[in-house]
């Protein structure tokens, strides 16, 4: 299997904000950026799987208009009461506290990166086509090439979560078998 794997279009938000799961606005001259990079490249006629936060979503409908399927499972990770507030508004010790433990602890009483990797893992399990193109986020992103290792669960996680990603807004990796 073949997966290209999108970012998401640049978000209309301040910089330094926490919005995982938030369901931000992408500025329309962004969305046609990304868009017609990925016709170029001619990976419109490929399936089309998308996150359902609109800064996906736009962009997948866009590109295959009526085939998009949307999965929940692909969506970014829940930072819960975190969410939409600038990282250096939220206490250093909560940040510390996630830090020292990535697999468990819950960022703002929300999702930890185990349930993130679990959901991501299940829609790859579902997944049954030679190829596709997912629209999804940083964070799906590099669980997704952690999986696709081969690594056991929690191991991927874990990598996912220490490895900085240099991931821009409408970058493609590719992952294939």
């Amino acid at each position: 299997m073949t997966l290209y794997l999108v970012r998401h279009p640049r978000p209309d938000v301040a910089p330094g904000l926490c919005y995982g799961a938030s369901d931000v606005p992408v500025p329309e001259a962004e969305l046609a950026r990304v868009h017609a990079t990925l016709v170029e490249r001619g990976l419109h006629d490929l399936p089309v799987y998308a996150s359902p936060l609109q800064r996906c979503a736009l962009l997948a409908e866009r590109l295959a208009p009526g085939r998009v399927t949307f999965d929940a499972r692909l969506a970014e990770m829940d930072f819960g009461a975190w969410e939409l507030r600038p990282w250096s508004a939220i206490p250093r010790a909560d940040v510390d506290a996630w830090t020292a433990d990535l697999l468990h602890y819950r960022p703002g009483g929300a999702e930890n990166v185990l349930d993130v990797a679990r959901r991501v893992h299940a829609f790859v399990d579902d997944l049954r086509v030679p190829a596709a193109l997912v629209v999804c986020h940083a964070g799906t992103i590099r669980l997704l090439a952690a999986l696709h290792g081969g690594a056991p669960l929690e191991q991927a996680a874990l990598h996912a979560a220490r490895t900085p990603h240099r991931i821009g807004y409408g970058d493609v990796v590719m992952l294939k078998d």
